[in-house]
């Protein structure tokens, strides 16, 4: 088994059309649907929504100091909105579920496998 994160991304600036509360409801449900149908599969491992990137703190450390600034990491139009990770057989499972997911979200999804560090 391999653990892949499948992450949403949004765009800053990007306008969606806004959804209605039914719309709302509907995707609310396909999600939830989805994310029992991982769990009840047994490749659900863990999965996050996270607030704006504006809401972002950043630590740097220089020369032994440490330094905190508001705002995402980077400079950048596009931000994560959210992820789950998986633990699947192998790379065309785990796109199969990020299929499933960008249908689910109407976002494009993100697949990358996670690193192994040598045991030690």
């Amino acid at each position: 088994m391999a653990q892949y994160l499948l992450s949403a991304h949004s765009v800053e600036g990007q306008v969606r059309q806004p959804m209605t509360e039914e719309q709302v409801a509907e995707v609310t449900r396909k999600v939830l649907e989805m994310e029992a149908e991982m769990r009840s599969t047994g490749v659900w491992v863990f999965a996050g929504r996270l607030h704006p990137p504006e809401t972002a703190t950043v630590v740097r450390v220089s020369d032994g100091d440490v330094f905190t600034t508001d705002g995402p990491f980077a400079e950048s139009k596009e931000h994560l909105g959210g992820f789950y990770v998986i633990d699947v057989e192998d790379l065309d499972e785990a796109l199969q579920w990020a299929r499933r997911t960008a249908e689910t979200v109407n976002t494009p999804i993100e697949v990358r496998p996670f690193a192994d560090y040598p045991e030690g």
